[in-house]
């Protein structure tokens, strides 16, 4: 739902423990000691609970016995008495619950309703019910009941299940691994991760956030929250369930292809989250991300005792997709002293098995300070003549005292490979991740690298789509409007030819025939271009036509075509008699020397909506398995990554004398298929399949298209379907400045950097200080990727540019809250086109957007010396106050919910 008042749960000045007790006594017991041993510095009262308390609380009769309300209330008491104390409580001030349970527990529906009605006049949150409750280690709070205290660091752990915050907090106890929060989710009636992975994102004291579920509410409130999350720290999820989920259906490849659990993969690959598959790995990549920064590459060095260790995390690192560094001359040269004889001195670096601490020491030093590392890993086995103990000590000590001379502390992770226990209290200390063989500490490299991965291709600038791509909308809307009116459920082959032809994609030409005898003559026709013709049989009820052997080749004759087209029709009558043939389909056989067949296909997952998919083609795509998926919408960039991940992307690529495929038209087709699911709704699945590709394009040689009324899930707007906020195309509009000129004005998109770059090379350094409040020297891809790749969900900027060369002249945009309750504007235009109001009517804009989209206030920070600005504002309805913290600052402010009101 929102942030608002999370900091009652974790960051509470005072708290109350609400009876009676139905947890029974040792529950009760291991609730007030937590509280008690945390030493948490506010009030703590515990109501209804007859017994003696330890030292430190104050026993009450009621709630309404005390002078002040608590911050936070733990409930442990009978769940019917929840609505009515949540009312209260509210009503006192109370701004959090936690409804606490040492297993799970599940309330009833009506229950349910009626306490988060009680709670929503004062937006009390309520975590839980059957949570196990929450901790917050730095402000000394221990609300839960866990297995084990919390220790103090700057990991986020949010968790669906009391068994799995059991066993982290188990293994974190055991490891040295510290929390900044910890939050049991239990029934999620209120809280969900969604609220806390934005609390914890804004939360300074968090350096990465590990999250455990089952299933996702409201998708694109989930993603808009982990996708700003990962933008900032590392986030780690672990996902259970999928083994309860059906197979993949539908009546399309596609459909059947794209099962829950890999589309919600590509949910988070979206996102630039990490997944994890098993709480082992889970432990892996706590391990690895609370200690380490991610990395800049993939290129990790290896030092290893013996030769085999070094080879099996080689075999490792090149199994899960990593690369060796290429080491260079001089580091090769300091490290061979140090190799066990006969032992290549290339990377991995192999050191005999009785070395010395200070061999170790050395070889890790070295390839530390190599340019052409990224990390490196040390593996240290045990003999009878040198012990794990004074090599971990000693490479601690090293990397405590390790300072680059340039760049940033590369990561180090060391692999004991011994049985437990290890000795790692001196690499605990200093943050080294430590493992217990080289597999797992290769494995949770390669978590630092998909993190770094995922983060560089969220922040990639896509080309602009060519300007020709203008897909005819509202004639594919019609053709499908029009079949769902008929009562069908699928698009017959000449429709699918109509939504392909309005979004151009390529296809073979197509001639649709009723009989054996149209065929024959539609035949005579092709084959005056075309040697040799296919045909196929078409029927809703088979979609699969090569299953049933509806496709007839190499045909070189009219006679033959009708001859194939009246035994087809016999044999599939004959053996499906419920089957309705709608017609024959006939084409040219497409033969093209070094041609490949790919599957782009477009399914409708239950919880994220439609995903895209794409792959090795043919009559045996499911059968391969090489399909990878992504969410739309897409760019030319992310359809790109997506044909990456796949097996055949490797033969598109070329071999040998077969030249590479047109990656690009192939990139671009499913740009178009994702369009094709934000603008027709309806269109529930598709194949095109297969799509014949090579170095000249693309060509579509086969599709198919299912439809559906359109669906408007929870939190989504009723125009989509999509989990991802798509480009906000209805605000594209033009506007007239005040000297009669007009502007082009549309939300930003990610192609724009570089124009956008242009742009600012027109403002004056004065203006960009006065927009900044710092002179701003350099415009870096970081940096603008931050102004130009928007989480629609979030937050608009809108671009007015000239209509005739496309050149921008202004922008202004506007951050909303998690809550969307505040957002704050900024706006910047070409310093030499002040005066013809192009600010005023961006900020008209904003402000309509603001009223559309329900925020309640716009806010912004304006330099006093800023005359122009502050005038604009109060002419535009805003108040203007000095700033609290500085005194040469102004705060404007805009209630727009009065505005709307206005408005009605």
């Amino acid at each position: 739902m929102t942030i608002r008042n999370l900091e009652g749960l974790f960051r509470p000045t005072s708290l109350a423990v609400v009876g009676p007790c139905r947890l029974g006594e040792p529950a009760f017991d291991l609730l007030l000691a937590r509280l008690q041993e945390a030493g948490f510095a506010g009030p703590k009262t515990v109501i209804g609970c007859g017994k003696d308390l330890p030292d430190g609380f104050r026993p009450k009769r009621r709630l309404a016995d005390l002078d002040t309300p608590p911050d936070l209330m733990l409930l442990v008491g009978p769940p019917e008495d929840a609505p009515e104390l949540i009312r209260a409580a509210g009503d006192a001030g109370t701004r959090a619950a936690v409804a606490l349970s040492p297993g799970y527990d599940r309330w009833d529906d009506d229950l349910v309703t009626r306490t988060l009605q009680a709670a929503r006049p004062n937006t009390l949150r309520l975590l839980g019910p059957g949570s196990l409750g929450v901790a917050a280690p730095a402000g000394k709070l221990a609300g839960h009941l866990g297995i084990s205290p919390a220790a103090a660091g700057d990991l986020a752990f949010i968790a669906r299940s009391g068994t799995v915050i059991n066993a982290t907090l188990s293994w974190a106890q055991s490891n040295g691994i510290g929390f900044s929060g910890i939050a049991s989710l239990g029934q999620r009636t209120d809280v969900d991760a969604s609220d806390l992975l934005d609390w914890f994102a804004l939360d300074y004291k968090t350096r990465a956030i590990l999250v455990h579920l089952e299933t996702v509410a409201n998708p694109r409130k989930f993603l808009s929250a982990a996708r700003a999350a990962a933008r900032t720290k590392p986030v780690v999820i672990l996902r259970s369930g999928a083994s309860r989920e059906p197979a993949g259906v539908g009546t399309t490849h596609a459909g059947r292809i794209a099962v829950s659990d890999r589309v919600f993969d590509a949910a988070l690959a979206r996102a630039g989250v990490l997944r994890v598959q098993d709480i082992d790995e889970m432990f892996e990549a706590v391990e690895t991300v609370s200690r380490l920064k991610p990395v800049a590459g993939h290129r990790l060095a290896i030092v290893a005792t013996g030769g085999s260790l070094a080879t099996l995390a080689a075999d490792q690192l090149e199994q899960q997709g990593g690369t060796l560094a290429q080491l260079s001359e001089d580091t090769t040269a300091k490290v061979a002293p140090l190799q066990r004889a006969g032992q290549s001195t290339c990377n991995p670096v192999t050191l005999h098995e009785t070395s010395p601490p200070e061999a170790y020491v050395e070889a890790v030093t070295t390839l530390l300070g190599d340019r052409g590392v990224d990390a490196v890993l040390a593996v240290i086995g045990p003999s009878a003549f040198s012990h794990l103990q004074p090599t971990a000590d000693a490479l601690a000590a090293a990397y405590r005292a390790y300072r680059p001379s340039y760049g940033r502390r590369k990561p180090l992770l060391v692999a004991l490979a011994a049985g437990a226990p290890l000795p790692r209290q001196a690499l605990d200390n200093a943050r080294i991740p430590c493992h217990g063989s080289a597999s797992e500490a290769v494995r949770a490299f390669m978590h630092l690298v998909r993190y770094a991965e995922a983060r560089e291709l969220l922040m990639a600038a896509p080309p602009s789509l060519p300007s020709s791509f203008s897909p005819l909308a509202e004639t594919a809307r019609a053709l499908v409007h029009s079949a769902l009116a008929q009562g069908r459920s699928a698009l017959t082959p000449a429709e699918v030819r109509t939504i392909l032809q309005a979004y151009d994609i390529p296809q073979v030409p197509s001639t649709i025939a009723s009989t054996p005898a149209d065929a024959a003559d539609a035949a005579r026709e092709l084959l005056q271009q075309h040697e040799r013709l296919a045909l196929k049989l078409t029927s809703p009820q088979l979609p699969f036509k090569s299953d049933v052997g509806g496709v007839i080749l190499d045909l070189k004759t009219p006679e033959e075509v009708e001859t194939a087209a009246g035994e087809l029709i016999d044999r599939i009558t004959a053996a499906h008699p419920d089957a309705d043939i709608t017609g024959i389909v006939l084409q040219p056989m497409m033969r093209h020397q070094h041609a490949s067949e790919v599957f782009i296909g477009l399914a409708d997952d239950a919880t994220f909506g439609p995903v895209i998919l794409f792959g090795s083609g043919g009559t045996a795509v499911e059968v391969t398995g090489d399909v990878a998926m992504a969410l739309p919408p897409l760019d030319l960039n992310l359809a790109e990554e997506l044909i990456g991940r796949t097996r055949i992307s490797r033969l598109l690529n070329g071999f040998r004398n077969r030249p590479k495929s047109d990656l690009h038209a192939i990139a671009l087709t499913l740009v178009k298929v994702a369009q094709i699911a934000v603008d027709v709704p309806e269109i529930r699945e598709m194949d095109i399949n297969p799509l014949l590709t090579d170095h000249t394009g693309v060509l579509a040689l086969d599709a198919r298209i299912t439809i559906a009324p359109a669906t408007v899930h929870p939190g989504r707007r009723a125009t989509s379907r999509l989990a991802i906020a798509p480009y906000p195309k209805e605000w594209e509009r033009h506007l007239t400045l005040k000297d009669g000129s007009e502007v082009f004005v549309r939300p930003v998109r990610p192609e724009d950097e570089e124009p956008y770059r242009q742009f600012f090379q027109k403002v004056s350094p004065e203006d960009l200080r006065l927009r900044f409040f710092a002179p701003v020297k350099e415009f870096n891809h970081a940096f603008m990727a931050r102004l130009v790749q928007l989480d629609y969900s979030r937050a608009i900027a809108f671009v007015a540019s000239d209509p005739q060369t496309e050149e921008i002249l202004g922008v202004v945009r506007l951050h909303a809250d998690p809550d969307h309750r505040t957002g704050e504007y900024a706006i910047l235009v070409q310093s030499t086109l002040k005066g013809r109001g192009l600010g005023w009517v961006l900020m008209q804009l904003i402000i309509d957007y603001a009223v559309a989209d329900g925020i309640e206030t716009i806010k912004g920070e304006v330099l006093k010396e800023n005359t122009t600005m502050l005038a604009m504002c109060k002419g535009l309805g805003f108040s203007v106050k000095s700033s609290m913290d500085d005194d040469a600052i102004a705060v404007v402010t805009l209630p727009v919910a009065e505005i709307r009101q206005r408005r009605g």
